[in-house]
């Protein structure tokens, strides 16, 4: 078996939070109806901050 192929943007960093009970609910939420991971809405929603503060 080949290893797979090292991709352009590599995820070497973990990062663990805490977080309520409706957060939690929220965040599985939006990944369910999207169709993609927890960590995708949570990359998803830095990308909007960041937008939001470049305007500034």
């Amino acid at each position: 078996m080949s290893p797979r192929p090292k991709s352009e943007h590599s995820k070497q960093l973990r990062f663990e939070m805490r977080m309520g009970a409706e957060t939690a609910e929220k965040l599985m939420y939006c990944a369910e109806k999207l169709g993609v991971s927890r960590a995708a809405i949570i990359e998803k929603g830095i990308d909007l901050v960041k937008a939001e503060l470049d305007k500034k």
